[in-house]
């Protein structure tokens, strides 16, 4: 079976199944083939950014809701197509959808889980999923081929940072796996007392500071941070040094990715520079729409305007981004017929989280149909802000409660949906 994904138009109940719409799980259980719909998202995995996206728990309310067994998802996995070297992203969607659904208390879900751990090409993917579900129970005897099969730089990424019950039980049983918990455990502890006695670089002049960062030796790292910490002007300058300046790079260096962080804070003493940046669209042209996000006037929308239709039009959904959350944050009225479009086309799902903001601070009255919607959406920053504004109808209320009591949820969107409910 072909995974390649054909996104269908957002029109159509596939398309906004695949783009993770609340407005589609809404309406899922009175379309016909709306299950069908479901599995083909969760094979052909049609997130544009596997990274930032969230589909998972949505597809895993959907097979619940829409009463689906397992055994399509299963299939998937055990396809003949899966060997080592297919795409690494190939079953991540469908491992996540069943360590998701035995939260959702599908425990059935748990076996095919358990069994792609043992023979799949993917394993390790499916052993992290079973050690997040913390059950012990999932993982009886896991152990030991956990114990064959990793090295101890897996072992390692293994570990969570919190305790877990599923990894306390297997370093009772297994020697290695014991080592590498206390190895974890030592390693933060070092850290915590490294940052307690670290030396400050407080005490370099600025000129130092920017001869260290100029050199991308040892050091460059924090003397960036601590330059951004002074908000150092000069700072401005390195941007320009080490950011691509045509545009058409990747991204920026590990050093250019720290200056794009000590900038991001500096303030509104960026926004001359900032404003030439964008302009120019050269190398610093995203540093320059993310300043004039967080801290543009009103002389700004109309850039950011131009900004957002031109991302909009060559469908380059991430540079988006920073043109609509500068727009929502100034309350930019013009800009709700793209932030409407954007909702409904985009097929970068991180991307609404922004927009429903936006929608609520200049257009309260139009954002409540998107906030109810938003309710079921896929991205938990969308859900988040929608249980806070959403208005309360015998609908909403019953999915506030449902958000609020269920235990897959994130904590974030919970309390949210508590806050309201008590409100």
């Amino acid at each position: 079976m072909s995974n390649e994904v054909v996104l269908e138009s957002a029109s159509t109940l596939h398309g906004q199944l695949q783009r993770g719409l609340g407005r589609a799980a809404r309406r899922a259980a009175d379309r016909p083939g709306a299950g069908e719909y479901v599995y083909d998202c969760i094979r052909r995995d049609p997130r544009w950014d596997h990274q930032c996206e969230s589909r998972r728990l949505y597809y895993a309310r959907l097979m619940v809701d829409l009463e689906m067994p397992t055994g399509p998802v299963a299939a998937h996995l055990f396809d003949p197509s899966d060997h080592p070297d297919a795409d690494e992203w190939r079953v991540d969607l469908a491992l996540g959808v069943l360590a998701d659904l035995v939260r959702l208390s599908r425990r059935e879900a748990a076996a095919p889980l358990r069994r792609y751990a043992e023979e799949g090409a993917q394993w390790f993917d499916a052993v992290v999923e079973l050690i997040d579900l913390e059950d012990p129970a999932l993982t009886l005897g896991l152990d030991d081929l956990v114990a064959a099969r990793c090295d101890e730089s897996d072992l390692a990424s293994l570990i969570p940072a919190h305790h877990n019950p599923v990894i306390e039980a297997w370093a009772a049983r297994q020697p290695r796996i014991a080592d590498a918990l206390a190895r974890q455990r030592e390693a933060g502890r070092a850290a915590r007392r490294a940052m307690a006695t670290a030396p400050g670089r407080d005490r370099q002049s600025e000129a130092e500071l920017l001869d260290l960062a100029r050199r991308r030796g040892e050091g460059a790292i924090s003397a960036i941070f601590e330059l951004g910490r002074r908000r150092t002007l000069a700072l401005l300058d390195l941007a320009e040094e080490l950011l691509p300046r045509d545009g058409h790079d990747t991204g920026p260096s590990r050093y250019g990715g720290a200056v794009c962080r000590a900038l991001r804070e500096y303030g509104p003493e960026a926004l001359p520079r900032a404003r030439a940046w964008a302009a120019q669209r050269g190398g610093c042209a995203d540093m320059g729409l993310s300043i004039l996000a967080r801290y543009g006037t009103r002389q700004d929308v109309p850039l950011l305007m131009d900004q957002l239709r031109d991302a909009l039009g060559r469908r380059e959904w991430r540079a988006a981004a920073s043109p609509i959350e500068g727009l929502g944050r100034l309350r930019a009225g013009e800009a709700v017929p793209l932030l409407k479009s954007a909702w409904t086309e985009s097929t970068y799902a991180f991307l609404r989280p922004r927009i429903l903001t936006a929608l609520t601070r200049t257009a309260p009255h139009t954002a409540e149909s998107y906030t109810v919607e938003g309710l079921w959406d896929c991205e938990e920053g969308v859900r988040r802000e929608a249980a806070q504004f959403a208005p309360v109808t015998s609908e909403t209320r019953i999915r506030l409660q449902r958000l609020h009591h269920d235990a897959s949820e994130e904590p974030g969107v919970r309390a949210a949906a508590a806050a309201r409910l008590a409100a």
